[in-house]
């Protein structure tokens, strides 16, 4: 998996539009403002960053909260086929969207924590994770969840994906820790609605073991 260079995105992604998916964001982050964690969808320049290291050789590929499918949509165009992704979803409105938008992908409505339980393949064979979840305003204890999940079925080597709003990892020190993960800012986007840095987290020492 390539090793980018810390990226700087800015003045590349159209203006912001009120559009159809905007207005489905926004009904949602008023509704569950917690589930959601931002009033707009992702921007195409976010997404383009998030996904820069992932392709084909990834496959299959896990996405936590895809939203209304930009970070899916920004997959795809890596080279990833429909087949190759589990979209994991829990608010019911935005997987009912993602399913008749990309029929082909496995699109799962339930809770991003309780992944180390769910069957999603025989094996732990992910080979990279990408996140839209707003962590800054989950629980600690929710975090730990979702970080041990999502590891549990990451093979060896594999990365998870994370943007935040905020000035450091969203994932607390003591969780990366607990998980002996590597955290490193890859990239900013300044043309975000607000402005977004992406980290790679992965596990140095991976020795092939479920978390």
């Amino acid at each position: 998996m390539h090793r980018s260079e810390f990226k700087t995105a800015a003045l590349i992604s159209p203006p912001f539009a009120l559009g159809r998916d905007t207005m489905t964001f926004l009904r949602s982050w008023m509704q569950q403002p917690r589930c959601v964690g931002a009033i707009a969808p992702s921007s195409s320049a976010l997404a383009r960053l998030i996904c820069s290291e992932v392709d084909a050789s990834c496959a299959p590929v896990l996405e936590l909260g895809p939203g209304t499918g930009v970070f899916t949509q920004a997959l795809l165009a890596r080279g990833l086929e429909p087949s190759q992704l589990t979209l994991i979803e829990a608010l019911p409105e935005f997987a009912a969207l993602l399913r008749r938008r990309y029929p082909g992908a496995r699109v799962l409505t339930c809770d991003a924590a309780e992944l180390v339980d769910a069957a999603l393949y025989p094996a732990a064979c992910v080979g990279s994770a990408v996140s839209g979840l707003p962590l800054r305003a989950m629980p600690i204890d929710v975090i730990d969840a979702i970080i041990a999940g999502v590891f549990a079925w990451l093979r060896p080597g594999a990365c998870l994906y994370q943007f935040t709003y905020g000035l450091r990892c969203p994932i607390p020190p003591a969780i990366l820790q607990r998980h002996r993960l590597s955290a490193q800012a890859i990239g900013r986007v300044w043309r975000n609605l607000p402005p977004a840095t992406v980290y790679r987290i992965d596990r140095p020492d991976a020795d092939g073991s479920r978390a």
